[in-house]
């Protein structure tokens, strides 16, 4: 049995295995609003791209099951939490500006990320 088979994945492929985690249609907006300062469950909802509380619940677990967030709480009654990036989640920081830019030069009709988020560097 391979590495990848032992480890649940679908492929020893470094794409493949990355496009498990982030390759479905929200953990990307999701890690970008982290990473332009969100950190709670309602703000995520107010995003423009309007994603559904069950599927934001799926999307925050895989995060935190993956090692990308961790989950705090900020309240116990009734419980909420804050979500911060881990390591690993920060990592992903110029993968998202990369998409940015390839977006922005590519499709003509995409927003613009500020220039503070475009200059950034990773942690």
């Amino acid at each position: 049995m391979t590495e990848a088979k032992r480890s649940g994945r679908r492929s020893g492929c470094p794409i493949a295995t990355t496009l498990e985690i982030v390759g479905d249609r929200w953990t990307l907006v999701i890690l970008r609003d982290m990473l332009t300062g969100k950190t709670r469950f309602s703000q995520f909802l107010d995003s423009p791209e309007k994603i559904t509380t069950n599927i934001l619940t799926d999307r925050l677990a895989l995060m935190e099951r993956e090692g990308l967030v961790r989950k705090i709480p900020y309240q116990l009654r009734p419980q909420r939490f804050e979500y911060s990036l881990t390591d690993k989640g920060e990592a992903l920081f110029p993968v998202v500006q990369e998409m940015c830019r390839w977006a922005n030069r590519f499709m003509g009709d995409t927003w613009r990320p500020p220039e503070s988020f475009m200059a950034r560097r990773s942690a």
